[in-house]
This record gives structure tokens, C-alpha cells and sequence, in this order.
């Protein structure tokens, strides 16, 4: 059997617990490029007063937040997971365990990042528990650049999107859609829906949908 190359084949490791508070983890960030709140709220396209709420942990951002902040820092979105990716090489290759990855809560979901060990890569997966039960939860229907797959793995769930009807999936159903259209999940069940998410690499983040 052919023997694993260790210096192109990564495991992560064990990250079970949630990672450190998110607002900790841009504010080091921000700090480090020698950036003021106004620079970030600027570069990103969110309100100064919320980087300031979220930096100081009275709010909880959402993915689509996460994914503007990720790019007023011009970092990968995993290192707002607390995971240090290592850069682009030849061969690259990682495994994430069951269980592992990074942990990140927003209002609406639980993210666990797969395979976060590795930069630059063309798309981003997510193991995600829907805890959101409501549209009105949601404060609008956010849209970013690229495109979308998920698959229901377990529960049940409803997209709302800005442009069709509510669609309902069940476990075993997916959906695949351009992420630039408003969109969001919510579990229709008694459970926590659990499904497999995986985003295109964003390469500019949209002004928001509505």
C-alpha cells in the first residue's frame, strides 16, 4: 500500500469545542492589518456601529456577514473560525475527522468548517445545524457572490430566496442556486435540520439584497 506523503496530507486536529468568541478573532485580525472599525466597516460593507457590536460580542453575525468581514480583512473565511489555513501547494490534501472543525454559532446556525486546514481553496464546506424555525427570525434575505449547494442530511428544511417560493427538502433532497439571490434556511421539524453546505470561493461580496 502506498505510504501517506505527510508534507501534502494534513489531518486536523481534534476541535470539538466552539472556537473563541468571533468578535475576538476580527478584532485581532482588524488590529494586526492596522485597521480602524471605520476602515473595516468601510472595506467590508457593514455599519460601524455593527463591526463595533459584533467585535464586542453583543451581536452574532450571520454567514453572510462572516463572509464580508472575511473579505474587508482579506483573510480566508477560516480564519474567522479560529483555523490558521496553510497556503496554496501542489498535491495539497486534508482530512477532517468526525466531529472536527472549527465551530462557529450565528443566530441562525451552527457552522462546523470541513477541511478548513487549507487556503485558498474553490469552495467552502459546511456541516450546519438549522436552528432558525422562522423567515421572520431573519432581518432580510442577504445575497453574496458565487454559487450554493446543500444537502439535507438530516430534518427538514425551507429555503426562501428573493426570486421562487418557499421550497421544502426533506432528508435526502438537495438544492443547488446562485448565491447572489437573497436567500436563508429554516428547519420545518421538531429537530435541528443538519445539512451539508458548500459555497464557491467568494471572490467579492454583493451589496445587500432588498
Amino acid at each position: 500500500m502506498r505510504r501517506e506523503n505527510s508534507s501534502l496530507a494534513q489531518t486536523e486536529k481534534s476541535t470539538r469545542a466552539i472556537s473563541p468568541p468571533i468578535g475576538v478573532t476580527v478584532q485581532a485580525l482588524r488590529k494586526r492589518s492596522g485597521l480602524t472599525l471605520n476602515d473595516l466597516s468601510q472595506s467590508a460593507g457593514i455599519s460601524l456601529s455593527a463591526v463595533s457590536k459584533i467585535e464586542n460580542g453583543q451581536v452574532s453575525p450571520t454567514y453572510d456577514t462572516i463572509l464580508r468581514l472575511a473579505t474587508g480583512l482579506k483573510v480566508e473565511v477560516a480564519e474567522l473560525f479560529g483555523s490558521k489555513p496553510r497556503e496554496a501547494a501542489a498535491g495539497r490534501l486534508v482530512v477532517t475527522r468526525a466531529g472536527e472543525g472549527p465551530r462557529q454559532s450565528t443566530p441562525h446556525y451552527e457552522y462546523q468548517m470541513l477541511c478548513a486546514g487549507l487556503a485558498t481553496k474553490e469552495f467552502t464546506p459546511l456541516l450546519t445545524r438549522i436552528s432558525a424555525r422562522s423567515i421572520s427570525e431573519f432581518d432580510e434575505l442577504q445575497g453574496h457572490s458565487g454559487e450554493e449547494f446543500f444537502y439535507v442530511m438530516s430534518g427538514s428544511v425551507v429555503l426562501h430566496s428573493h426570486h421562487y417560493a418557499m421550497i421544502h427538502l426533506n432528508s435526502g433532497d438537495s438544492c443547488y442556486f446562485d448565491s447572489s439571490m437573497g436567500h436563508a434556511l429554516t428547519s420545518s421539524g421538531e429537530e435541528d435540520a443538519l445539512v451539508l453546505w458548500i459555497a464557491t470561493r467568494v471572490h467579492g461580496i454583493l451589496e445587500k439584497n432588498g
